[in-house]
């Protein structure tokens, strides 16, 4: 199942169609040059103004945010308009629903599951899946946006926007950001058609532990490399140290998988590692604040948040049970 946190490639459903030329825009079989010109035209970045911009990771003293690029399933339809009209491709959205079930930080809810089937005419079809909770505002609304937008990366139509690594802004003290990032050249349709791509291998990672969760170093001397095997055990020796809870389910945000074992992907378990990392900082500081304060404070606050530490699944739960410690503990300073 496709995590409702993530946005990425969902495995790819193709069917090519008989094409018989009966569609304006269809092509007629073996026009690989026409084929070919179609799905670079896909693969051009949307115009700047059309890409918005929100926070997905935080610094650990939250003062700053780093901030991916995304665009409105409108201007995904849009563009299949441009190219193909509103009568040369298709989508179809299949919707289910699982048993409610009890979670840690809220009420029990169900998870709604969206697949979206996308056709165009002259090439064929692909699938992406989306979900969220269903006591999530516009749940359903979610779901559906993200199953489309995966369905369409398939064919190239928004697949730039998961190579752009982003930026890392200052945040106020309301957690806004202080401005707007700025696309990289090639991310823009002239810098697209120009010629420019993005680098071969991304290193988001490292952004992010450079300059959002600088810790102890102790993945930056691993450094990155290629031995899969190396970060497996490496993030297994994680789960000691953040507690099983909180280890399964980054495991299961970051990469929708049970164990590192079966992640296939470098990326991925360079990405897991870092989130645990910064998991067992906030470990640490949430140790060193319950240790300064009063327990009926300590319970106090886990009761506000309804976020009991042993319950913890995700590090924005933990950021914000630490945020709130943290503040008890310079409020009790002030008075003392």
């Amino acid at each position: 199942m496709t995590s409702a946190f993530t946005e990425g490639r969902s495995e790819m459903a193709f069917r090519p169609h008989a094409l018989d030329g009966s569609n304006g825009h269809a092509i007629q079989p073996g026009a690989n040059e026409e084929l070919a010109g179609i799905l670079r035209a896909l693969e051009v970045p949307f115009e700047v103004n059309l890409v918005l911009w929100r926070v997905t990771e935080w610094s650990d003293d939250s003062t700053r945010g780093l901030m991916l690029p995304y665009a409105d399933p409108r201007a995904y339809s849009d563009r299949l308009n441009a190219l193909f009209t509103p009568a040369g491709w298709t989508r179809r959205y299949t919707v289910q629903a699982s048993a409610p079930v009890q979670r840690s930080k809220r009420g029990p809810a169900a998870k709604i599951l969206v697949t979206c089937e996308v056709t165009i005419a002259c090439i064929g079809t692909n699938s992406g899946t989306g979900e969220e909770w269903s006591d999530k505002e516009n749940a359903l609304t979610g779901a559906e946006a993200q199953a489309f937008k995966r369905a369409l990366s398939c064919f190239g139509l928004g697949r730039y926007l998961y190579d752009t690594d982003g930026e890392w802004i200052e945040l106020d003290q309301h957690g806004v950001p202080t401005k707007i990032p700025k696309l990289p050249r090639w991310a823009t349709p002239k810098g697209w058609l120009a010629g420019l791509r993005p680098k071969l291998r991304r290193n988001r990672q490292a952004l992010i532990r450079a300059n959002g969760h600088k810790g102890n170093g102790a993945f930056l001397s691993h450094g990155v490399n290629d031995n899969g095997q190396s970060l497996v055990a490496e993030i297994e020796t994680m789960e000691k140290k953040i507690g099983h809870r909180l280890y399964r389910g980054l495991l299961k945000r970051v990469a929708r998988a049970w164990g590192p074992q079966q992640i296939r992907e470098t990326g991925v378990l360079e990405q897991v590692l870092a989130q645990m990392q910064g998991a067992e900082r906030g470990v640490a500081r949430l140790a060193a604040a319950q240790a300064r304060l009063a327990p009926e404070v300590v319970q106090k606050v886990i009761v506000s948040l309804n976020a009991p530490p042993t319950k913890v699944e995700d590090l924005q739960t933990l950021h914000s049970l630490v945020v709130a410690l943290e503040k008890e503990v310079e409020a009790a300073q002030m008075q003392g």
